[in-house]
């Protein structure tokens, strides 16, 4: 099984940029697709990205601000978000599959971090 640890959330104001990290250790890195969700209060927990071995995945929400990429060396998938806005405010997950299809949905992935809040001002 993987470990999967956040990092990087904070306060920021609307436009502005944040870089989350999920850093995977106990298992294989290479052989998960990882997840990126999204969870605001009163909210169901929504899809953000994902990257597999070889492509990205956005939702329709957050594309051409966000940007997720992966080192695999590192054991790390990073999520850049620019252009921020009030409702990107939420915590924020990864999540760790070895199923190569179904990213949007929350019940594909195996593994959860604890999760980082982003809180953006406007």
């Amino acid at each position: 099984q993987v470990q999967l640890v956040e990092s990087g959330g904070g306060l920021v104001q609307a436009g502005g940029s944040l870089r989350l990290s999920c850093v995977a250790s106990g298992s294989t890195f290479g052989k998960y697709a990882i997840g990126w969700f999204r969870q605001a209060p009163r909210k169901e927990r929504e899809f953000v990205g994902a990257v597999d071995l070889g492509n990205t995945y956005y939702a329709d929400s957050v594309k051409g601000r966000f940007t997720i990429s992966r080192d695999n060396a590192k054991s790390t998938v990073y999520l850049q978000m620019n252009s921020l806005k009030p409702e990107d405010t939420a915590v924020y997950y990864c999540a760790a599959t070895t199923g190569w299809r179904g990213y949007e949905s929350a019940s594909t992935y195996d593994y959860w971090g604890q999760g980082t809040q982003v809180t953006v001002s406007s």
